[in-house]
């Protein structure tokens, strides 16, 4: 018999899927209101409320940052009852706040949970990225190599010419020579303006998204929830964290990283099986904004388990006063 401590993502699935869809509640009235700093702040309060509400000992290891920046869902936070399994946490209760307030694609709410110790801490600094789709050798492209030969490997094992790829970068001053040099390739770009975690899912279900590779630097902790999702769909990431201070690579050896250079795979990012959930706030290539009809709310979400490779798609309507 399962000891009642123990990791039964299977169990804790649904009520993962709760959570997000809570977040996702309580943010989709700011959609459109040009107010993203409220929006976050309804996404924050609800995840927390249903995260408690679980059976759970669980610990934020990627939240909405350190003690002193976050009162809510820090890093090192706990959450649920405290009794049940003890659990990491990734989570962004908003992910794209400047996307929910323009009314803009790809606004979701995002939560992964694991076994204790299964997720990178990663510190709140930038991480380079390199995401690819499934069915592909893990070290066929690495971060090692220039973004010119990232792009003549995957054509080559595609069968293809760089000119049929498209790769998404998040559109950003510090990635004006990556966009050069991807064009010079002849490879196509799909430039985003937020939201790399949707970014990076994109590339593992190429022909719904039209995304072969992502590359570019983004937020660390997005760069696990990223990772997490691809633990589920297939695919593979890279990361190596990037510091543009001497108090970031303090903030980096504080989260127990020793070695500031490393290259993390996506295995080392998520070293066990772990759930993901994520629910659309506005129209995404990968999930349906939330919608109104009269008083009536229609969602979706997307539930994964890595442990069994399941996807499901949930359709959420409630009925409001």
């Amino acid at each position: 018999m399962e000891s009642k401590s123990a990791f039964n993502d299977r169990l804790l699935s649904l009520g993962l899927a709760r959570v997000s869809e809570a977040a996702a509640i309580a943010a989709t009235r700011f959609v459109g209101a040009g107010d993203e700093k409220a929006a976050d702040q309804a996404a924050v309060d609800a995840m927390r409320a249903q995260l408690n509400m679980l059976e759970i000992n669980g610990t934020i290891v990627i939240g909405e940052g350190e003690r002193d920046e976050a009162p809510m869902l820090y890093i090192g936070e706990k959450v649920g009852s405290g009794k049940g399994p003890g659990v990491d946490i990734a989570l962004d209760p908003l992910e794209g706040t400047n996307l929910t307030a323009k009314d803009m694609p790809n606004a979701l709410t995002v939560i992964a949970m694991g076994p204790k110790g299964s997720l990178l801490h990663a510190p709140d600094v930038y991480m380079e990225k390199l995401a690819y789709g499934p069915n592909y050798d893990p070290n066929l492209i690495t971060l090692e190599m220039t973004p010119s030969e990232r792009i003549e490997k995957l054509a080559k094992a595609k069968g293809c010419k760089p000119s049929d790829l498209m790769i998404c970068v998040l559109e950003r001053p510090r990635h004006q020579n990556l966009i050069q040099e991807i064009r010079e390739t002849g490879a196509r770009l799909r430039l985003i303006t937020d939201g790399d975690v949707a970014g990076v899912i994109h590339c593992a279900d190429t022909p719904k998204t039209g995304i072969d590779m992502y590359m570019g630097s983004g937020g660390a902790p997005e760069g696990v929830l990223a990772a997490s999702a691809l633990k589920c769909l297939g695919g593979q990431i890279q990361g190596r964290l990037t510091f543009r201070n001497d108090t970031e690579r303090k903030r980096a050896m504080a989260a127990g990283i020793d070695n500031l250079n490393k290259i993390y795979t996506l295995n080392e990012m998520v070293t066990k099986d772990v759930i993901f959930a994520a629910t659309g706030v506005t129209d995404g290539s990968i999930l349906r904004g939330a919608r109104w009809d009269g008083n009536i709310l229609e969602m979706e979400t997307i539930l994964m388990r890595s442990k069994t490779g399941s996807v499901r798609r949930l359709l959420y309507r409630q009925r409001f006063s």
